[in-house]
């Protein structure tokens, strides 16, 4: 976008797409550019990508349209004989026939670098210095010696001047934060703010996804199932798209138990946890008692969704469905990258807001 946005000398204010996609792979989606003709698109090549027109509006694509995503997936490199693999993801599929955990995915805490829960941490806490500083200056293992080195040393100098020169070009977000704590020393909300709104919010979400990550680990390994409501439970319910609606929530009771249940067999109710906010809805029951548990655990005072410094960003919380409905498709073979080893496909369709890395984990167990 940003570059259509440059060739096309327009502000970016004027593209609309409904969510981002995956790095490392071949991706269609539809996005909207207010104001354009055909033509101009005609004359854009950029490299691995293609533009197909296909239609006006009078609503730009936003961020939330989608209802979910098709993914095709190849698993490479199996070191097991045809028949084992097809019987493996046979059984594999069977058992998650009714669905798959819900967790989200490696990628919303950054995959060589999973420090975005962890600023949201510091930011929940009210602690903005420590949560730019995170952001900036917190070097990982995963990450190349050059950028590494380049954040230790604004980690340990506090020089931003010096910060600004040495990161590479490409971490623009830390170098925007830099560039405004140069301006505005101590400004740390303000150098949150040279970042664009979503990315911002991105920082508190990320610790609200690590919570519900915790709270469903716990869940099912107290033996509590994923597709079976209990007393206390709350419960959300399917929307006209199919899609579970949690601005339709209901509190699992003794004498809706069974009426429930037989909605969540149907696919038409879901049980849910929550994104934890000031205003978070706890249930009841056993399942009331793993999401107190886990909130203790970690010290957390749900006043601190508010956000004082940075009140922009506050979240009342809300509840997520745990189970992701899954049908897939898939077929066995033999890898032709990979002599002597076998490859599976798996063809599959996710809500929005889930994760396929989710899914794939409970077939590769990685």
């Amino acid at each position: 976008m940003r570059d259509l946005a440059r060739i096309l000398r327009i502000s970016q204010t004027r593209f609309g797409w409904a969510g981002t996609k995956d790095k490392r792979a071949i991706t269609k989606q539809k996005i909207s550019i207010r104001d354009i003709s055909e033509e101009d698109l005609a004359r854009i090549h950029l490299k691995d990508i293609e533009f197909k027109p296909i239609g006006r509006s009078n609503k730009k694509v936003s961020l939330g349209d989608l209802w979910g995503n098709r993914f095709k997936i190849t698993i490479r490199n199996i070191d097991l004989s045809h028949e084992e693999t097809l019987k493996r993801i046979t059984s594999i599929i069977h058992e998650l026939e009714k669905g798959v955990p819900n967790f989200f995915g490696v990628q919303r805490f950054g995959e060589n670098r999973p420090v975005t829960h962890v600023v949201g941490e510091a930011i929940l806490r009210g602690d903005i210095k420590e949560a730019a500083m995170t952001y900036i200056a917190k070097a990982y293992p995963q990450e190349n010696d050059s950028i590494r080195k380049a954040r230790q040393f604004v980690c340990d100098t506090g020089d931003f001047k010096e910060g600004v020169k040495i990161f590479p070009l490409h971490l623009q977000f830390e170098r925007a934060m830099m560039s405004h704590l140069i301006a505005h020393p101590d400004d740390h909300a303000g150098a949150f703010r040279a970042l664009s709104p979503k990315l911002m919010a991105m920082f508190l979400h990320a610790y609200q996804s690590y919570i519900f990550n915790l709270i469903l680990s716990r869940r099912i390994g107290s033996g509590m199932s994923i597709n079976e409501a209990y007393d206390g439970d709350i419960v959300c319910f399917k929307n006209e798209m199919g899609l579970p609606d949690t601005s339709r929530l209901q509190k699992v009771t003794k004498d809706n138990l069974d009426g429930i249940n037989n909605l969540i067999n149907r696919g038409r109710a879901f049980v849910t946890a929550p994104l934890v906010g000031y205003e978070t809805q706890f249930a009841e029951g056993q399942a009331g008692e793993i999401e107190r548990a886990v909130v203790r655990e970690l010290n957390i005072d749900t006043e601190g969704f508010k956000v004082p410094d940075i009140p922009e960003l506050a979240s009342k919380g809300l509840r997520r469905e745990i189970i992701v409905p899954f049908k897939p498709e898939f077929s066995v073979g033999e890898d032709e990258k990979n002599a002597g080893k076998t490859k599976s496909t798996l063809s599959f369709s996710l809500q929005k807001g889930s994760y396929a890395t989710t899914v794939l984990r409970e077939f590769m167990k990685n």
